[in-house]
């Protein structure tokens, strides 16, 4: 196992849906830690808006679940990551013209992004750009271009660095999604995208992510729900909806994802 993570082991998170794949924890998601959502928290305002709005939104999947998926898709980061070596680094993906590295430094600025959004939110700027109800594609093409400038941002150090920063940084927003879970991430077109349906989306990122990892290492990779895993990502991505909304209704729910995710199934490491 790798170094660099600190992995140990630690008593599940109840699951209704069975034994997940990955059952190894970075040290510092053995404590729950208070969250800093700086309109909300302590509001009674809000804790009777957090009464009601559970009680008028459809069910989405189970927060323990997902809870749990999401853990999972950190952890199967890490043990993916372990298995690189040096230059391996520097190999293709499926996620055009980045190299393994470049995806393990875009790991580590989504991390970041997530905690941010969660500090400002509900009037982050991601929710200011949700808020625009500019179509799928624009804001595609907006995060991309933030993707990027972040990434050229970063520190030139070695994939395990960036994955470290990862781990430390995810595993800290795990830890604050519990007391935070459903109170107001941002809108888009009316509709409200919660802590925990966001939480869903970044579930369904690291999965994705963990898969381009696999890929590159000439393996493959298929998380243990993949159900839950596609429920989380449609829930905390509005959207899309329109999309996809013909596309994910049948058929194995790991390769809907893949296929909605702008990802090519039969992507193969070449040579």
């Amino acid at each position: 196992m790798t170094g660099y993570c600190h992995l140990i082991f630690l008593p599940r998170t109840p699951c209704p849906r069975g034994v997940t794949l990955a059952r190894w924890l970075t040290r510092r998601l053995r404590q729950p830690v208070a969250g800093s959502y700086r309109q909300w928290r302590g509001n009674r305002e809000a804790q009777r808006y957090q009464c009601q709005a559970s009680m008028s939104r459809p069910p989405g999947p189970p927060r323990a679940g997902v809870l749990a998926a999401y853990r999972d898709g950190i952890t199967v980061i890490c043990e993916l990551a372990a298995q690189f070596m040096d230059s391996a680094w520097l190999g293709t993906t499926p996620c055009a013209e980045w190299r393994a590295v470049d995806l393990a430094g875009h790991l580590r600025c989504v991390a970041d992004d997530y905690q941010e959004y969660l500090d400002d939110a509900p009037a982050s700027r991601l929710a200011r750009l949700m808020a625009t109800g500019a179509p799928a594609d624009s804001l595609a093409r907006k995060l991309a271009r933030q993707n990027a400038a972040e990434l050229a941002a970063l520190p030139d150090v070695a994939g395990p660095e960036h994955i470290e920063a990862f781990a430390e940084s995810a595993g800290v927003y795990w830890r604050r999604l519990p007391s935070l879970w459903d109170l107001p991430h941002h809108w888009y077109r009316g509709t409200e995208v919660t802590v925990g349906a966001m939480a869903g989306a970044a579930c369904a990122e690291w999965h994705l992510h963990a898969w381009d990892l696999a890929r590159s290492l000439g393996k493959d990779y298929r998380p243990a729900d993949p159900e839950l895993v596609l429920a989380a990502w449609r829930r905390g991505t509005p959207q899309l909806w329109p999309l996809f909304a013909d596309d994910l209704g049948s058929g194995d729910p790991w390769y809907s994802l893949l296929l909605a995710s702008g990802r090519d199934p039969s992507w193969a490491l070449l040579g």
